[in-house]
């Protein structure tokens, strides 16, 4: 009897609409599973990233050191050395035109930097949404398949004259399976949606306060750079 109701013997039991529902799920949580994986080693190294560029920024350098390094580290570089990089650009190419006007600078830079930050924030959101859906549907589609597939056994027993507790077991036990299935795969990627929008707005904040503070520093730097190309001009 307990071999009859294992998870597995109930599955090949099941009707075939309970088996396609079944299928369905373990294939959406092994992709959910997936997700979270790489999400978590993603966001793993974009803090590490992060943290370093941020010692690098503060430790005394100047900015065009730290764009210099930022233009050779591109392609292994953080988001926040991505949106300082983004900034600067902006900046040299006004330089290069002889364009020092420091609020037409602060302006381009800014634009720049909100730019890149959506960017970034779109990267580090991706796969969310995925795995928002896994969590809101799963339940649903699992439900599904146990409603059909109560009404599959009932169906079957409205044949038989005599009906008792151990003919009705197997089949509600089978239809039963679909609903556990689909919460095995909603609850795991309900849990990481949560842990993960959590830390993607703790970043978010992070990036939006250094920008802040970048642009502090920004300023002060063209309103010198004017500041001294004025009194340039005017001497000569």
């Amino acid at each position: 009897m307990n071999q009859d109701l294992s998870i597995i013997s109930l599955l090949l039991n099941a009707s075939w609409v309970v088996q396609a529902v079944v299928l369905i799920l373990l294939s959406v949580s092994v992709l959910s599973w997936a997700a979270i994986f790489r999400k978590i080693i993603a966001l793993r190294n974009v803090h590490e990233l992060t943290k370093n560029f941020e010692d690098e920024f503060w430790s005394g350098k100047s900015l065009n050191e730290l764009a210099i390094a930022a233009a050779a580290n591109s392609k292994k570089s953080g988001p926040m050395e991505r949106i300082f990089a983004s900034g600067m650009r902006e900046v040299q190419k006004l330089r290069e035109r002889q364009i020092l006007d420091s609020g037409m600078m602060m302006e381009a830079a800014r634009r720049a930097m909100r730019a890149s930050y959506q960017r970034e924030l779109d990267n580090l959101e991706a796969n969310l949404s995925f795995l928002a859906s896994v969590g809101s549907v799963s339940p649903y589609v699992g439900l599904f398949g146990t409603v059909w597939g109560i009404m599959h056994s009932f169906t079957g027993l409205a044949a038989m004259t005599q009906v008792t507790l151990s003919t009705v077991a197997p089949g509600i036990a089978e239809a039963l399976v679909a609903t556990a299935i689909g919460l095995f795969a909603a609850i795991p990627a309900v849990i990481a949606y949560n842990r993960f929008s959590h830390e993607i707005d703790r970043m978010a904040n992070r990036l939006e306060t250094f920008m802040e503070e970048f642009s502090n520093i920004l300023q002060r730097s063209t309103a010198s750079m004017a500041q001294h190309s004025t009194r340039s001009a005017s001497g000569h």
